[in-house]
């Protein structure tokens, strides 16, 4: 659902995508590579396109590039699968997150920097404090810190996976019925495109 002309001018001229578009320069031996030749590069290297998709994942910024269609104006027999499209539309928004990798995640990143503070106490406790004498509690409390936190960061993965699977299945499910709406004269997708960002400064 991503509109390819948006994509590729993003690639141009938002900072954001720098990393993206020094992918595309580096593949092209271009400094300022042409519309076209970043087109191509999206089409034969995956994976600078998955690098464009994952920076939108990691800062909150949307892959789904359509808008809602407005099912007012449409005629009784597109009007509930227009609607359909919508409600997916809006999942699909919401679950959007959970297609970054668990590993790359914020929520990983915070169970860290909780067990690293909780690692600095346990010092703090033992050492500056002169608690010696109950160092083997405190270490215990440590290691039960360690097995909680495994815990949720597996109980968080698992999450991470089912709401993957559960957003390429409503991912491609919303595109068949764009595609049906579409043959049925319904809309044209062309239309459902977002030409701009309104977060890129």
């Amino acid at each position: 659902m991503l509109n390819m002309e948006r994509v590729i001018t993003e690639i141009q001229s938002v900072g954001l995508y720098d990393l993206v578009l020094q992918d595309v320069q580096n593949i092209t031996g271009k400094e300022k590579p042409s519309r076209e030749e970043v087109a191509k590069v999206l089409k034969t290297h995956p994976q600078v396109l998955r690098d464009y998709m994952q920076t939108n994942v990691e800062y909150n910024l949307s892959n789904i590039h359509l808008k809602d269609i407005d099912f007012e104006t449409l005629d009784e027999a597109c009007r509930q699968k227009a609607k359909r499209i919508n409600d997916n539309l809006m999942l699909l928004r919401d679950i959007e997150k959970f297609t970054l990798d668990f590993e790359q995640s914020s929520t990983l990143v915070f169970i860290f920097s909780v067990e690293f503070f909780v690692l600095f106490s346990v010092q703090y406790f033992i050492v500056l404090l002169d608690l010696k004498a109950w160092q083997w509690w405190i270490y215990g409390l440590f290691a039960l810190s360690i097995a909680v936190a495994y815990w949720y960061a597996k109980k968080v993965q698992k999450r991470y996976k089912v709401n993957k699977a559960h957003y390429e299945k409503v991912y491609e499910e919303t595109l068949a019925l764009i595609d049906i709406l579409e043959k049925e004269a319904c809309l044209k997708k062309a239309d459902l495109y977002i030409e701009a960002s309104d977060e890129h400064i």
